[in-house]
């Protein structure tokens, strides 16, 4: 898909796409009645075969797109849960770090602050333009000298500082599968099924001698708006951050409203 249909509002890029696909149709639909059709000998039982090679093409055109689209939808729930879980690794990261004595406890906890309002208010927005937003490697580096510089003094100071540690590697984990995720997309060469697939069918449906024109024309808009929609959900969730349904950094707002603020 064009990539200007992803910074477009949700519902103008659902308009253009359904206005392309309508538009082919009342155009091909007319070339084809007018040019193709009257030099055809077409009897009745052409009618039959026409009808169900086009049903067999929108049988496996339906079979693929269905595919994709739970393809995109499962990619956008898995990047839902991905962000969701770093937002809570950090609020539990945020709880353990308060168990250690002056000044470590400080420096983690406005370390963890930090990264927050970085992922708030720096790495968000460049999520959404599709930008990899490197400025956290210097929060995570950071955070982990200090960890480093750590000495437990007793054995319950040491179990708490492994299990810290632990926490810590989960959330370097989740914030490496949410930049993972910035450039997840449905493949050119799916969208080039959907696509071609979506014009070879309606194109089939130009091909049947239908008496009445306006019902002609009807049956065809109809299709065209329905593989419209079709496509425009795709499109809607190709992208986990991008566009009007993009993810959004709620549950990091959550954890420092609730959490962090609480401790300035």
């Amino acid at each position: 898909m064009p990539e200007f249909l992803y910074e477009t509002p949700l519902l103008l890029s659902g308009f253009l796409i359904i206005a392309a696909l309508s538009v082919f149709a009342v155009v091909g639909l007319m070339l084809v009645r007018r040019i193709i059709l009257p030099r055809l000998d077409l009897h009745r039982e052409d009618g039959e075969f026409v009808g169900a090679m086009m049903q067999s093409v929108m049988m496996f055109y339906g079979l693929a797109v269905a595919l994709i689209a739970v393809s995109v939808w499962q990619t956008y729930s898995d990047t839902q849960k991905i962000v969701a879980g770093e937002a809570t690794a950090i609020a539990v990261l945020y709880r353990n770090v308060s168990t250690y004595p002056e000044p470590q406890r400080s420096r983690l906890q406005s370390t963890l602050k930090d990264y927050t309002r970085f992922v708030i208010d720096e790495a968000w927005p460049k999520q959404k333009q599709g930008i990899i937003p490197y400025g956290g490697l210097g929060h995570m580096n950071r955070m982990q000298s200090q960890f480093e510089a750590i000495e437990p003094a007793n054995e319950a100071q040491k179990i708490r500082h492994a299990v810290a540690l632990g926490e810590f590697n989960q959330l370097l984990e989740a914030r490496r599968l949410r930049l993972d995720a910035i450039h997840t997309r449905v493949p050119g060469i799916m969208w080039g099924v959907v696509i071609i697939g979506a014009l070879i069918g309606l194109t089939t449906s130009f091909f049947f001698k239908v008496g009445d024109v306006r019902l002609h024309y009807t049956l065809v808009g109809l299709l065209a708006a329905f593989i419209g929609l079709v496509m425009f959900m795709i499109l809607a969730f190709d992208r986990p951050f991008r566009g009007d349904l993009g993810l959004s950094p709620d549950s990091y707002r959550l954890v420092y409203e609730q959490l962090m603020a609480s401790d300035l």
